[in-house]
């Protein structure tokens, strides 16, 4: 009895003085990240073996896809989940606080950044590996900006705002999976694809459009706080939501056209 709590003493205190210690939460966050996208990516595989009878007769390529996008669907209802904690339910980044909230940030909002890194190291890694199986050059821009913008924030505790208002548009990665899911699965002319294209539309919209112009209009109101952040963040600020504005116009154009094309013919 007295061993086995000499042991939890020791994990405590290595948790307290190392693991969580403020210098070296962002690098832990990032290990844990990579850790658990390993983890959901085997519990996609063992789970899919076992419930959905056509996984095993899946192409190598299509499994590891299918995996992949399990993968990716745990982190984004993670981190959207975060990032509506963080901005809709605390006072964080509430305009009641003083001082500029281009420099807020706290021990939550910088491990959950880590996290997502570790996700797009791992995405990104498999990306490359299998290219451009997994996606070709829109994903590898969108995920190393994606990246970048997240792990400067991150390291620096600069314009986590920002960032997380951004990581919200990761709402729609799961319609987006699931619609793979679905048309991989055979299930293309389903009432379940139907409906998972209208919401994949609806969040997109929500999410990615009119998300994306309320962050422009924030950055316009508070451009003398980010005037303040150094001038990698600053041109951060700018260029990222910029760019993946554009890219999310171009395929919600083409998610718009999808979605016209099955209302046209269904019965």
């Amino acid at each position: 009895m007295a061993a086995a709590t000499a042991y939890k003493n020791q994990a405590q205190a290595l948790m307290r003085d190392y693991l969580l210690a403020d210098p070296l939460v962002p690098y832990t966050s990032v290990l844990i990240g990579i850790i658990l996208c390993k983890m959901a990516y085997d519990f996609t595989r063992i789970l899919s073996s076992f419930y959905f009878k056509g996984y095993t007769s899946l192409t190598k390529i299509q499994r590891i896809e299918w995996n992949n996008r399990g993968m990716s669907s745990a982190h984004a209802i993670f981190i959207t989940a975060v990032s509506l904690y963080l901005v809709a339910s605390t006072d964080l980044f509430s305009d009641r606080i003083k001082g500029p909230i281009t420099f807020r940030n706290s021990i939550i909002s910088t491990s959950a950044l880590g996290v997502s890194v570790g996700y797009f190291i791992t995405d990104l890694a498999m990306i490359f590996w299998l290219y451009p199986s997994l996606g070709g050059m829109e994903y590898v821009l969108h995920h190393t900006l994606s990246l970048v913008a997240i792990a400067y924030t991150m390291l620096s505790g600069e314009g986590q705002f920002y960032t997380y208002m951004v990581l919200i548009s990761e709402t729609t990665t799961p319609e987006i999976n699931l619609r793979w899911f679905l048309d991989t699965a055979g299930l293309k002319k389903s009432s379940a694809y139907l409906v998972n294209g209208i919401l994949m539309f609806v969040a997109w919209l929500v999410a990615r459009i009119f998300l994306f112009i309320y962050v422009f209009y924030h950055i316009y109101l508070h451009y003398s706080q980010i005037m303040q952040m150094h001038a990698f963040g600053y041109y951060l600020t700018f260029l990222v939501p910029s760019v993946l504005f554009v890219m999310n116009t171009m395929w919600f154009m083409k998610i718009l056209k999808g979605v016209m094309k099955t209302l046209s013919k269904w019965p």
